[in-house]
């Protein structure tokens, strides 16, 4: 238990010191608001401007948990316009569970190839060495624009302590695709094109739409920043042409987390585990539906990577965070070190799941901006292979 001569403090109780002002009581503590700017560099997107934000809440009920409605805006100096909108939220007295994942992409992006090796041994690569060209990795990059619209939202409902079972309607749309690279009348073809006319999609648009069937177990105490608990999910997604998409197709989704205290004085001071599971079931999906590094639903799997780095009918990723209080008071500091691990699947190599797998590892720094919700400001830094990147944000990244 925390003494009465060393109380927790967030960054508002700071300030009003720095100010010289009194302690002040917040008579609601239903909710709390955070925004931060966001200017970033990184190779997917250049330098980009922007703002993100989370609301973190307790709906009506006296045994609430903090529900989180998290957004970012941004625009890059490659013509990038990205909008995304999320929600977990807990309505009922936590007997009502939703998670939604909505975004708006003016995107650019490059791919590299299917499986964990790409791109030696992709279609590039074959064709690069044919006419004796550099091999490099950078060279091997496919570079493509295109717009990319979703709206993924479930609704579960407790059916026992701790379990939801509920369902899903899942959209994502790709159109306008321009495959720099792609030249046919050479002829000189790409990863995306290869793939788009081997399975029959279009290469310029295709559309994916289906439903979901979810079973959820959450015995979290807190879900913008847990100290302890569980979180696992099941969700079984039905893609049928009837509904749009461009192919039939199953995808199967497995996620668990778990968070493990250890300090009994300490709550902050723990280790936590995610793991996260794609697998295509039947017939594939198109190319940039995929399952991919970085397409979770809060955007954060694979940090030290660019997004879509990895990517594959199947993926399996991994990582493992150790949190500790720096400020040894108040509180208010405190830090991570983090490392993962990611593995996809190439049909057309033979490639299987953890035939190669790509490591990254970090470490970060946490302000706390509300003692209430928990909510931190996230600053990491992240290694790959020939790879490295800066991540601000709000909230924990699992």
């Amino acid at each position: 238990m925390r003494k009465d001569a060393c109380p927790e403090k967030d960054l508002p109780d700071v300030i009003r010191e720095w100010r010289k002002k009194p302690p002040m009581e917040r008579k609601d503590k239903s909710g709390s608001l955070l925004l931060v700017p966001v200017i970033l560099k990184n190779p997917a997107t250049g330098f980009a401007l922007g703002a993100a934000g989370q609301y973190a809440f307790l709906a009506k009920g006296a045994n609430s948990l903090y529900s989180s409605i998290n957004g970012n805006a941004t625009v890059s100096q490659l013509g990038q316009i990205m909008f995304q909108l999320k929600n977990n939220i807990y309505l009922n007295d936590n007997k009502v569970f939703l998670s939604g994942d909505w975004r708006y992409f003016i995107f650019s992006q490059d791919t590299y190839g299917l499986g964990t090796s790409a791109p030696i041994g992709g279609v590039l690569d074959y064709q690069f060495g044919l006419n004796g060209w550099d091999v490099g990795i950078d060279s091997l990059r496919q570079p493509m624009d295109f717009n990319h619209y979703r709206f993924h939202q479930t609704v579960s409902w407790k059916v026992k302590p701790s379990i939801f079972i509920g369902f899903g309607y899942h959209f994502d749309m790709f159109d306008k695709i321009v495959d720099h690279k792609l030249d046919t009348t050479l002829p000189f073809y790409t990863s995306h094109f290869v793939f788009s006319r081997k399975y029959g999609f279009n290469p310029n648009k295709y559309i994916i739409s289906g439903v979901s069937f979810n079973a959820t177990y959450d015995s979290r105490d807190n879900l913008v920043n847990p100290y302890k608990g569980f979180f696992a999910n099941v969700n079984w997604r039905l893609n049928p042409k009837f509904l749009g998409s461009a192919n039939h197709t199953n995808l199967a989704t497995v996620e668990f987390r778990s968070y493990h205290g250890l300090s009994k004085t300490t709550p902050r001071h723990l280790i936590g585990f995610w793991f996260l599971g794609n697998f295509t079931i039947g017939d594939p999906l198109p190319y940039l539906g995929l399952p991919a590094l970085g397409y979770d639903q809060r955007g954060r799997a694979g940090r030290g990577y660019v997004q879509g780095r990895f990517r594959g009918p199947n993926m399996v990723y991994a990582e493992t965070e150790y949190r500790f209080p720096i400020s040894k008071c108040s509180d208010l500091i405190g830090g991570v070190l983090f490392a993962n691990i990611t593995t996809t699947t190439n049909p057309g190599t033979g490639e299987k799941l953890f035939r190669k797998v790509a490591p990254a590892g970090g470490f970060g720094f946490r302000l706390k901006v509300d003692k209430h919700s928990r909510t931190n400001l996230q600053l990491d830094f992240a290694f790959g292979q020939r790879s490295s990147a800066v991540y601000l944000g709000a909230a924990e990244t699992f």
